[in-house]
């Protein structure tokens, strides 16, 4: 699916797995593995099979630690590499966080710039309690535009925000969690089955209804002029005018599991 062996991609039954493959630089990501991300996340919204996507990097040490700096004098040495490089993330970046679909950051070991940037886009974050989170920007003079630290302070507010750029320190799993950066920290050796029985819970509820949730709640992000209203009143109508509405009714009063087909 992908064209970088630093990018992996499967589907364990409606989950689609997104994993960073390349453990020797602590999941480090150059210019070519975000176009593989790219190629990825397109499938994966184009396949109705797929109701989940989970995020990951190979290893067990780091998420992903930013961008592969080995790459830098190749991909950002003049200022139109940089553009070009900018430009791929940026969209990378809205593609995951307006991707239809829920998305979950697994989060094993070092979660560092390009990682917590990654991570925001997603829409629930699982870590171990050995997790740690940086945006070392200030640390190599890099600027950070509108649309990532915009994201960040949606999740953690203003103060924090600041917080995580200006010192550009480590933080711990659990200053994390107490920021609202992550959803849950759980033991290290637990994260992967944590996020699986999270990603499986959520592809056994009902389709139209989880998407219309990630769908209004992206609205009420926006300025109240650009919000699309009638979009969100059409998904609900849409939930309740649904076969699942009525199988979900079916099975609670028969004190059975529901089978949610999403029509």
């Amino acid at each position: 699916m992908t064209s970088s062996d630093k990018i992996l991609s499967r589907v364990d039954g409606a989950t689609g797995h997104v994993v960073f493959n390349n453990p020797d630089r602590r999941n480090a990501v150059s210019l070519e593995m975000w176009q593989a991300v790219e190629e990825t996340i397109d499938a994966y919204a184009a396949d109705p099979a797929v109701r989940v996507v989970v995020f990951s990097g190979a290893g067990g040490k780091a998420f992903v630690s930013g961008a592969d700096i080995s790459k830098f004098e190749s991909e950002r040495a003049t200022r139109e590499a940089v553009k070009h490089y900018s430009a791929t993330t940026a969209r990378v970046y809205e593609k995951i966080q307006s991707l239809p679909k829920p998305t979950i950051a697994k989060i094993d070991g070092y979660c560092v710039g390009g990682g917590v940037a990654l991570a925001v886009c997603c829409d629930l974050r699982i870590c171990g309690e050995g997790s740690r989170f940086s945006v070392p920007a200030a640390k190599l003079g890099l600027g950070y535009g509108f649309a990532g630290v915009n994201r960040l302070v949606a999740l953690v507010g203003p103060s924090f925000a600041k917080e995580i750029f200006f010192t550009a320190r480590l933080f711990t799993a659990e200053e994390a969690k107490v920021m609202g950066l992550v959803n849950r920290v759980v033991p290290d050796g637990e994260v992967a089955a944590v996020a699986e029985e999270t990603a499986a819970g959520i592809t056994a509820n009902a389709p139209l209804t989880v998407d219309s949730i990630k769908f209004i709640v992206g609205e009420t992000l926006k300025d109240p002029d650009a919000r699309d209203l009638d979009r969100c009143a059409a998904l609900v109508e849409a939930c309740f005018d649904s076969q699942d509405y009525i199988e979900g009714r079916r099975a609670f009063m028969e004190k059975r599991k529901p089978a949610f087909t999403g029509a």
